[in-house]
C-alpha cells in the first residue's frame, strides 16, 4: 500500500516536472539560449524527495524519466520539437542500455547531457549522461523512432527532411552503437514474438 501511494505520487510529481522542463525549453529558446541539434545540450536538475529509493539515493527507474525531460530540452531549444508535433509524430524509446558508475543521493545538483550520436535505417540514437561536477555518473544509450498517429513509422528521411536542420555533419554510428541495436532490438510489432525461456 505504501509503495503503491509511493509511486502515484511519483507519477505526478514527474507529470508536473516534465511540464516545467518543457515550459522552461521554451522559455530558453525565445531568449535565444538555443543548441544545434548535433551538440551536446545540458539541463540542470536536482534530485527530489520523489526520486529517491529506500537504500537514500536515486531509484534507477527513475534515471529512465529524468533522461526524458533531456530529449524534451534538447528537442525544443534545438527546434527539433515544433516541426516533429506540427506534423501529428511523436517519439518512442525502442532500446534503451543504462549504465551505473556512482550514485545520486537527496538534494544533488547534477546535469543531463543529451547528444544525437547519429541515425541507422529506422531510428535516431541518443547518448545521455547524468554529469556532477564534469564527471560522469551514468550514461545511457537510447533508440527512438518517431510514429504519426495516422500512418504509423515516420520514415528516417522523411523525419530529416521535416526538422530543415543538417545531420549530414554527424559521423557514421560507430560499429559497437550499430551492433548493439541490432542485438537489442525485438521483432516488429506485426511479426511473432513469444516468450519461450532456453
Amino acid at each position: 500500500m505504501v509503495a503503491a501511494q509511493h509511486a502515484e505520487r511519483a507519477t505526478m510529481h514527474l507529470f508536473f516536472r516534465t511540464i516545467l522542463v518543457i515550459w522552461r525549453a521554451r522559455r530558453r529558446r525565445r531568449r535565444g539560449d538555443t543548441v544545434a541539434p548535433t551538440e551536446v545540450s545540458r539541463l540542470r536538475l536536482r534530485t527530489l524527495p520523489t526520486d529517491i529509493d529506500l537504500i537514500g539515493h536515486m531509484n534507477n527507474g527513475v534515471y529512465l524519466s529524468i533522461f526524458d525531460l533531456g530529449r524534451y530540452d534538447q528537442m525544443i531549444r534545438a527546434g527539433l520539437w515544433e516541426p516533429i508535433r506540427a506534423r501529428g509524430w511523436y517519439p518512442v524509446v525502442v532500446s534503451e542500455t543504462v549504465s551505473f558508475r556512482r550514485s545520486l543521493e537527496l538534494w544533488s545538483v547534477f546535469d543531463v547531457e543529451t547528444r544525437i550520436v547519429g541515425f541507422d535505417e529506422k531510428a535516431a540514437i541518443v547518448e545521455q549522461r547524468v554529469v556532477v561536477d564534469g564527471e560522469i555518473y551514468t550514461r545511457a544509450l537510447i533508440r527512438a523512432r518517431f510514429l504519426s498517429a495516422g500512418s504509423g513509422p515516420v520514415p528516417i528521411a522523411e523525419l530529416r527532411e521535416a526538422v530543415g536542420v543538417g545531420f549530414d555533419e554527424l559521423p557514421p554510428l560507430p560499429d559497437w552503437v550499430a551492433e548493439w541495436a541490432a542485438a537489442a532490438a525485438l521483432p516488429g510489432t506485426k511479426a511473432p514474438a513469444p516468450s519461450t525461456w532456453p
